[in-house]
């Protein structure tokens, strides 16, 4: 039986578990394998029937590390749905000031940034440790994963806005 592995940190452990086992076990049950979670190190372990399952398992398991709620990780479940991971230390640097900043410019006040980027392209975002995670359809993701390049280059947050509102009209989006 084939195996696939990943490391998620200590404080998403007890999360990806869930109370008395349940995350963990709703994990196993939507794509048929099974995950064996080492809590000291965080390594997490996902036996599968054949590598589709386990790259299913290991999507979930990798979104709820990068910081996501199961409810949201279990989209991933769906068809066309997937997970994105921006490493902001390939797009930044290695400076903790700089990764901290962009984080910050991402998230916005009160997380205005992250939510109104959600809205807009119907995808999730999690800020997490170095990373900008991003769970949502293709065409959408991709949206949103260019916004926040965007942003995270410098770019002026209203002019991220605008093209969120120009995305918004030309798919026809009215509100009533």
């Amino acid at each position: 039986m084939p195996s696939t592995y990943l490391l998620a940190p200590h404080e998403r452990i007890a999360v990806l578990i869930g109370p008395k086992g349940k995350t963990k076990k709703k994990i196993e049950h939507i794509t048929g394998t099974k995950i064996t979670i080492d809590s000291e190190s965080g390594e997490v372990t996902i036996e599968g029937k054949n590598a589709v399952q386990e790259m299913l398992a290991e999507k979930i398991c990798r979104a709820i590390a990068r910081g996501f709620a199961p409810e949201k990780a279990f989209l991933l479940a769906k068809e066309y749905y997937e997970l994105r991971i921006i490493d902001l230390k390939d797009v930044i640097g290695k400076s903790p000031r700089a990764i901290h900043t962009k984080k910050a410019r991402v998230i916005g006040t009160s997380g205005s940034v992250r939510k109104r980027i959600e809205d807009s392209c119907n995808c999730y975002i999690s800020v997490y440790g170095d990373t900008v995670a991003l769970i949502g359809l293709e065409e959408d993701l991709d949206y949103a994963e260019s916004i926040v390049m965007d942003i995270l280059a410098g770019g002026e947050i209203e002019a991220a806005f605008r093209r969120l509102e120009e995305r918004k009209l030309s798919k026809g989006s009215f509100e009533f």
